[in-house]
């Protein structure tokens, strides 16, 4: 017998899905700008190739190190198939196909390398992940006649007029590749609702169990790692688009990294999770790099404390205040976030006015000691600059600590609250 929607649930369900193809349809307007609506382009891609990598993460459990090889590699067929093009001005139709042609390389790479991969699971996979991602960027660049060399392969996108569309404009492809992120992101979500996708889940939590009953765990890692691929292809084939032109770094092990990394920032554990991480991947490579010289390090501080405080990333921070909304307790510690929020930003400022110092020291200040940083000139050569910057950071910190502290006992009470209602509507049902 099939399960019965809950109304408000189903009501809840087409807001959401609503909500973001009116984000998506409204963004360029709001953020108008060439360079807005680039990033804007860059966050749609990256969201599908997040997406498609927590496939294997977070439902399947498998952790790789080279995810990139297939979103690489349908970027480097999506090109060639570009520059087939008759007299090099391809069609709005083969222009409009482009990421599906991404998306098919990437699925038949992931049936190729995928067999092997999947045949083992946990740390194992996890290698062999990496000896791929390593085989293909060594390749990429003994092969120049496919990858271009150093230099890559190019193309260009630009199509005859059709109904007033060249695609030259960026909002045009935009648009394509805003069509291509919901369609993609509604497939991925459907997917975790099929029962190969629940069946995934199993084999990441038990996969002897699976066995046991009578499946094949290591059929349905391959099968999930062949959808993967296949999205992540798409991804690929509009970056290709986007960018016009491939080269090997798109298939190297700092891609990988990448949505390793921000998929886990933003939460492998839950769905919209590597979405937020795919926003927060491409504002940091976009504009925090440009903020900063020591952006890689704050980065890589991030993601320690994130391992430390809050395992399941962002949006299971997000998860845990919406239950305890949804018991009305929320109010009581708004006073603690904005307590937290305050310490944390004098921490901040002082530990930022520390790195900045270091690192113009190391690599500018032999000639010019003195930096600007956030309004102010922070001189290097100063003792008495280095010592208020170290004051605010451990003041800083003491206070913030003791903020978080006084909230995790306030915390702790909240929660034990929500466990008893839960106990009580359970004896009362």
């Amino acid at each position: 017998m099939p399960a019965i929607q809950n109304p408000s649930s189903l009501r809840a369900r087409w807001i959401i899905w609503g909500a973001f193809a009116l984000a998506l349809l409204v963004a360029p307007w709001v953020f108008s700008n060439n360079l807005s609506i680039t990033i804007l382009c860059q966050i749609g891609i990256a969201i599908i190739a997040c997406l498609s990598y927590n496939m294997l993460l977070g439902q399947g459990g498998m952790l790789s190190f080279g995810h990139a090889v297939y979103t690489g590699l349908g970027s480097f067929i999506a090109m060639h198939a570009l520059n087939a093009a008759t007299g090099g001005k391809p069609s709005v139709l083969l222009v409009v196909m482009l990421p599906l042609i991404g998306g098919l390389a990437g699925l038949f790479f992931a049936v190729l390398l995928g067999y092997v991969t999947t045949r083992r699971s946990g740390t194992t996979f996890a290698m062999i992940t990496l000896g791929v991602a390593e085989l293909v960027f060594a390749m990429s660049l003994m092969i120049p006649e496919f990858f271009g060399g150093e230099g890559g392969i190019s193309g260009n996108r630009m199509t005859e007029p059709f109904m007033g569309i060249t695609f030259g404009p960026q909002r045009q492809v935009y648009y394509l590749i805003a069509v291509y992120t919901f369609i993609s992101v509604a497939a991925m979500y459907a997917f975790t609702r099929t029962p190969l996708g629940r069946m995934l889940n199993a084999v990441r939590d038990n996969p002897e169990r699976v066995e046991f009953v009578g499946y094949n765990a290591q059929r349905v890692r391959y099968l999930a790692f062949i959808v993967a691929g296949f999205f992540a292809g798409i991804s690929g084939g509009l970056a290709a688009l986007n960018f016009e032109i491939v080269t090997a770094e798109v298939v190297g092990a700092a891609r990988s990294g990448s949505y390793l990394l921000f998929t886990f920032l933003g939460g492998a554990t839950f769905f919209f999770g590597p979405i937020i991480g795919a926003v927060l991947m491409v504002l940091a490579f976009v504009l925090f790099s440009e903020l900063t010289k020591a952006w890689l390090l704050y980065l890589g501080l991030i993601f320690m404390l994130m391992v430390m405080y809050a395992p399941g990333g962002i949006a299971s921070l997000i998860m845990m205040n919406v239950r305890v909304a949804a018991f009305g307790r929320l109010r009581e510690l708004l006073g603690h976030y904005l307590l937290m929020a305050v310490t944390g930003v004098v921490a901040l400022l002082g530990l930022s006015a520390l790195i900045e110092m270091i690192y113009h020291r190391q690599l500018e200040g032999a000639g010019a000691p003195a930096l600007r940083f956030l309004g102010m000139t922070l001189d290097g050569g100063n003792a008495l600059h280095w010592l208020a910057a170290a004051a605010v950071a451990a003041v800083g910190m003491a206070s913030f600590e003791w903020a978080r502290r006084r909230f995790a006992r306030r915390w702790h009470v909240v929660q034990e609250y929500i466990e008893h209602e839960i106990k009580k509507r359970e004896v009362a049902a």
